[in-house]
């Protein structure tokens, strides 16, 4: 489990340790070690390869001398290059010393041709100059050995691959600002903890992949469970995942009910099914408007139907009478893909989950009336262009069930606060933790790096980004995939985290088997979903 933090919290945290007895010097040497473990691991051809370590005066670059070390004590043929002069008494240095390691000072090469020569001898980098203490503006030295430094790993011809310690340097571990002098990292082994401004935008383009180093926080029993914020990544993933009895029925994997579908976007409905079915729900039914049925019925036929009364194509308000038993009968239920913005529509969102007694009041938001009845909700989880047309119902958040599961991208966040686009990109953890709270249910905040967020103030970073996912319909796949955990017993939470980590893995790996993210469709991540179960069953 990978936890987020700030600076000053991280700072607290390793004050904490040193009370404790895991000292700065036994710290620095575990982080250097699990750095060159994790560049080992992440690129096994590391051992022969020549690799550059660019080293700055603080600990971030002690870091980078003591994972120099231990690369160098696996095969690699290992060269510094160090801003400044490091103390005599640096034990870290004087270990690289003694190794005979090829050291260059910035100080003895002032245009840098010494600099440009390694990067053109070498096959890694790793950005070991500035820390998760830096902040901006950059300047000085530091300024012009990391400029010069990018310049030259955009000049050379051969492939680089950059590793970051802890972050890119000139990275605002905090906002995910940067310096435009920062260099992109294919892989940065954060310390102990992901840094919050790691994961927003546009440190999200620079980072590459991100995987967390041990500075020894285990051996002296300092947990970190009272952080609320957390990465999603493989190990989680698999301690998550379900388990399923060979001893069960589709009963036992439940059903979720689809309420999705116009005649202008009738597949929405199929990709959202598809999503549900290949995360593991027992029974999908779909409810949809008389129009469409009869096109799609042949293209999912594990699915059980409904046909919905509709003006234009689009579900009417007395679509929701029709529903009654299914409701009863799902342990979950989705709302709104392909949905339309039809104003019956939007009456029969009303219908759903506002409701009218003879008084014209609204219901409860846990059921509603169909005939005589009242009917019991299920969790539900709400897509697409259903959040616009609750956006225009007053106190909207309080009439919907209980720990309802929102998926907006940020324009659907937009319209959801009045808050821009760019607002929310700025900074889209805060964004969806403040409006989980505020509404009371649960907000995943789709994009690069998608956000999950609590109404307890609990926060999930999905740390995946692929163009893969740029395409219309992979939302209602990812819908569909939160509805079906559901309806199998995940709590909302839980289910809306771990299905934006199936979504996005899915679509990293259907990239890799059609050999580019340009041509998957949101069909081919429904149907890579496979391939990721298979990958956490390992």
């Amino acid at each position: 489990m990978a936890k987020i933090v700030t600076v000053d919290q991280m700072v607290a945290i390793e004050k904490e340790a040193v009370k404790a007895g895991l000292s700065y010097d036994q710290m620095m040497e575990n982080a250097g070690q699990s750095v060159a473990q994790h560049i080992l691991a992440t690129w096994p051809e590391a051992a022969k390869s020549r690799i550059l370590i660019v080293v700055g005066p603080g600990n971030n670059g002690g870091d980078g001398l003591v994972a120099g070390y231990f690369l160098a004590e696996a095969g690699a043929d290992v060269s510094f290059y160090l801003l400044k002069d490091r103390d005599e008494n640096d034990a870290n240095y004087a270990r690289v010393r003694a190794a005979k390691a090829q050291i260059v000072h910035m100080a003895e090469d002032p245009k840098f041709r010494l600099l440009k020569d390694q990067l053109q001898k070498s096959d890694i980098l790793i950005d070991g100059l500035l820390g998760t203490g830096f902040k901006l503006p950059l300047r000085g030295e530091a300024q012009k050995l990391l400029r010069a430094t990018k310049q030259f790993c955009d000049e050379i011809e051969n492939e680089l691959l950059v590793a970051a310690i802890d972050c890119p340097s000139g990275l605002d571990c905090d906002t995910g600002v940067a310096a435009s002098e920062c260099i992109s990292a294919d892989l940065t082994v954060t310390l102990a903890a992901v840094k919050v401004g790691l994961l927003e935008l546009p440190a999200v383009a620079l980072i590459g992949d991100v995987v967390v180093g041990d500075i020894g926080l285990g051996e002296i029993g300092l947990e970190l469970d009272d952080i609320a914020m957390e990465m999603m990544d493989l190990s989680l993933a698999k301690a998550w995942l379900p388990r399923r009895s060979k001893i069960s029925h589709k009963g036992t994997f439940g059903r979720t009910l689809i309420v999705a579908g116009s005649l202008p976007y009738p597949g929405a409905a199929v990709l959202a099914a598809k999503g549900a079915y290949r995360s593991g729900v027992g029974l999908v039914t779909l409810a949809v408007p008389g129009p469409i049925y009869q096109p799609l019925v042949g293209v999912m036929p594990e699915a059980t139907w409904i046909q919905l009364p509709h003006e234009d194509g689009s579900i009417a308000r007395g679509a929701v009478q029709e529903l009654g038993e299914a409701l009863s009968r799902s342990q979950s239920l989705l709302v709104g893909p392909g949905f339309g913005l039809h104003p019956q529509s939007q009456e029969f969102l009303q219908g759903l989950f506002q409701g009218e007694n003879s008084g014209g009041q609204a219901q409860s938001q846990k059921s509603v009336r169909i005939g005589k009845d009242e009917v019991q909700l299920p969790p539900t989880v709400i897509d697409a262009d259903v959040l616009k047309l609750l956006a225009k119902i007053s106190g909207w958040h309080k009439l919907i069930p209980d720990q309802s599961v929102l998926t907006p991208h940020p324009g659907e966040m937009s319209v959801l606060t009045g808050l821009t686009v760019d607002q929310i990109q700025r900074d889209r953890i805060k964004v969806a933790r403040d409006w989980a709270e505020k509404w009371g249910h649960i907000v995943v905040l789709k994009g690069a790096h998608s956000i999950v967020a609590s109404p307890a103030g609990n926060v999930m970073v999905i740390a995946i980004a692929s163009a893969a996912l740029a395409k219309a319909g992979t939302g209602d796949v990812l819908a569909g995939v939160i509805a079906s955990l559901i309806a199998q017993g995940m709590p909302p939470y839980k289910a809306a985290a771990f299905g934006a980590y199936l979504h996005a893995r899915a679509g990293v790996l259907a990239a890799e088997i059609y050999g580019s993210t340009v041509s998957v469709l949101a069909s081919d991540v429904a149907n890579t979903l496979p391939e990721v179960f298979a990958e956490l069953e390992v």
